[in-house]
């Protein structure tokens, strides 16, 4: 038994950088997360829980990465290790192929799509604080890519802003073990409320319960 509930008016699934890059055969970042990806079933347990949460209900957010452009970061002062291998990789790339959506993702009608973040954080810089709580969410559950990075640093934030988070562990993937080991044993107790899989968020949800 799960030791959560999530009220279907309250809760909003964040799905982040769900662009071709990262999910789709041929993405630039694509090959770096594959086995891990491929390990824990990630495509097919993103599909299973984007249906889930909507057949319930539940409101969709996506929250999309800054889509590179040039001259995005050459004159910063300083730009941060993941800016600069976007810089030089140009990864999510306005316009192109790799910084459209995986089509399994794209946003449907009454989805949120929050401001693109530039850093980590979907609610640093953006308005997805903001347009949450105008629908007053208090619970986020929170998937998508990189686990300990853009993941990890969205749900901290989330928590800092007083949301209740979970993490979905088979619902995300790293460049490696010891990244997914970090995000999910060691950093995510420190501020999750709730850790899960795919299967145990699924019994959790409203209809679920009902």
């Amino acid at each position: 038994m799960v030791d959560a509930t999530y009220p279907r008016e309250q809760t909003a699934f964040l799905l982040v950088d769900p662009y071709n890059d990262f999910l789709s055969e041929g993405g630039k970042v694509h090959p770096h997360i594959k086995p891990i990806a491929d390990e824990v079933g990630l495509l097919d347990n993103l599909r299973r829980l984007d249906g889930a949460v909507r057949s319930v209900g539940i409101q969709v957010a996506i929250v999309p990465h800054r889509r590179w452009e040039p001259g995005d970061y050459e004159e910063w002062d300083h730009p941060n290790p993941t800016q600069q291998l976007i810089m030089h990789r140009h990864s999510f790339a306005r316009g192109e192929w790799g910084g459209e959506w995986h089509p399994d993702f794209a946003p449907k009608p009454g989805d949120i799509v929050a401001k693109e973040h530039w850093g980590q954080s979907g609610f640093a810089n953006t308005d997805l604080d903001m347009r949450l709580k105008q629908k007053g969410i208090t619970h986020v559950i929170v998937v998508g890519l990189l686990a300990n990075t853009c993941i990890e640093s969205t749900a901290r934030f989330a928590m800092e802003l007083g949301y209740h988070v979970t993490l979905v562990t088979d619902a995300t993937a790293a460049f490696s073990h010891a990244m997914m080991h970090a995000a999910h044993e060691l950093n995510g107790p420190t501020f999750a409320h709730s850790i899960l899989t795919t299967a145990e968020l699924i019994e959790a949800l409203p209809e679920a319960q009902g």
